[in-house]
Order: C-alpha cells, then sequence, then structure tokens
C-alpha cells in the first residue's frame, strides 16, 4: 500500500510547477521514484578543486564565492517505470548520492554527480545504461539507534570509497527561500550527464519544493567523494521527496 501510494504522489507531483524555474517538457516523463530519510550534507569547496573533476563543457556554479559539493544519502522507495506500478523487492534499496552544480551556458542549473552508490546490483545496471551516470554497487545499511540514521556505504569496486556516518531531524520542516542557499542547494530541475564518447546530455526531473528540517550529523569518513571535505558541512534532512524524471536528451 506505502508503495501504491508514493506512485499516485509521483504522478500528481507534476500538477504543481508554480515553484520551478522553467516549465516541465511537454512530453511524459518516464521514471519515478521517492527519496526517505534522506540526509543533505554540503561542504564549501574551492571552485577550482571541483572545476578538475567537471567536462570542460559545464559551468560550475558558486554560490557566495564557493563551489559546493554534497554527500546524499537516503532510501530509495516505489522505483518504477511510468504507468507501471512498483516492483517488490526490487523497487527499494539504498543509495547515496555525491554531487556538484552545474549549468550549460549560464542556462538550467542542474546536478552533476561524481558517483551514485547503491546496495541493488539490479538498479546500478539499469541506471548505467539508461541514464550513463556513475552508478556503483555498494554494501550499505542504515539501521536507528534512538532517533539517529546509522549509515554506512562502502564501494565493492573501490574499497578505499566509503562513507560512514549518523544523522538526525533537528527542526521544524521549512522549504527553502528562492534565492538562499538552501534554494541553491536543492531546488534543481535537471541532472547533466557524458555518454561513453564523452558528449553532454540533460535529463529534466520534477519534484514539489523540498521539505527541508535542520539536521543534526556526525560524520566520520567521506572518501567517497572525489576530493577531500573539510570542516563541517551544511545539513538538512528531508523524511520523503517523490522525484519523476525524464529521459536523456543531447545538449544543442
Amino acid at each position: 500500500m506505502l508503495e501504491l501510494d508514493a506512485a499516485v504522489r509521483q504522478n500528481r507531483s507534476v500538477q504543481r510547477v508554480d515553484h520551478r524555474p522553467w516549465p516541465i517538457p511537454a512530453r511524459g516523463w518516464v521514471l519515478g521514484h521517492t527519496l526517505e530519510e534522506a540526509l543533505i550534507a554540503h561542504w564549501r569547496v574551492p571552485v577550482d578543486a571541483v572545476r578538475a573533476h567537471v567536462p570542460a563543457g559545464l559551468d560550475v556554479e558558486t554560490y557566495d564565492g564557493s563551489a559546493w559539493v554534497g554527500i546524499v544519502p537516503f532510501r530509495v522507495s516505489a522505483l518504477r517505470a511510468r504507468g507501471l506500478l512498483p516492483v517488490p523487492r526490487l523497487s527499494r534499496f539504498l543509495q547515496l548520492n555525491v554531487r556538484t552544480f552545474v549549468s550549460a551556458g549560464g542556462e538550467r542549473p542542474g546536478i552533476w554527480f561524481f558517483s551514485l552508490d547503491a546496495s541493488s546490483r539490479v538498479a546500478v545496471e539499469a541506471a548505467r545504461r539508461g541514464y550513463e551516470l556513475p552508478f556503483f554497487h555498494a554494501r550499505m545499511s542504515a539501521t536507528r539507534s534512538d532517533d539517529w540514521i546509522e549509515y554506512e556505504c562502502a564501494r565493492m569496486s573501490e574499497p578505499g570509497r566509503v562513507f560512514s556516518g549518523r544523522y538526525r531531524p533537528n527542526g521544524a520542516v521549512s522549504p527553502a527561500t528562492p534565492g538562499s542557499l538552501e534554494w541553491f542547494l536543492v531546488e534543481r530541475y535537471c541532472l547533466y550527464a557524458a555518454d561513453r564518447r564523452g558528449c553532454l546530455r540533460r535529463a529534466e526531473i520534477h519534484h514539489e519544493p523540498w521539505p527541508l528540517q535542520p539536521a543534526e550529523a556526525e560524520i566520520g569518513l567521506t572518501s567517497i567523494a572525489p576530493l577531500e571535505l573539510h570542516g563541517d558541512p551544511i545539513c538538512h534532512y528531508s523524511r520523503r521527496q517523490d522525484v519523476v524524471v525524464w529521459p536523456l536528451e543531447p545538449l544543442s
């Protein structure tokens, strides 16, 4: 029943578009999924350090003079193709994304993923083929201890790439204010990827405004990221977010 409720919410999400910076595509979306109990942790990073890991055809976006790198662990639920119901045991798994923020020629600010780790080998292979994204299979766990979520991720193919930490919400739910740092970090409506030939592509995404809460986090290991992260991150928590995704298209 919960998976069915999520599928209904995904369908309905495209009815609310007033918060978007540009219209949704005329064609229909193809993939829906729901993010649960997400930590959204971001570190301020020098632009040059990020630039070395982003294709030359994309612009690194900055806020307050810095680039930003995020680590986002969560649980995926209700993963499905449009028009289909989630498949039991295949539609629910753990995932951790490492990302920064880019645009193409100053237009359509979106997300560049350094990596995406998932506990489902099936999801990894499907996402690599369908979206040209750097997905990896990982050993992952998310367990509750009192009101904390203790999260571990260790990439199978690269033993040194790990994340370890725990987190919990610590405040009231509040959407981001347009123009704020929080808005810059979470209100993103496309992703960028590069195919095997290095050609850049973009996929439109849609979600309602993120229901954010301040978060308290104790993070031990962040070598899952391709560059060193220093200092305490800015942390938010979101209990649930429904997302729909359109197909990849070549950049003009």
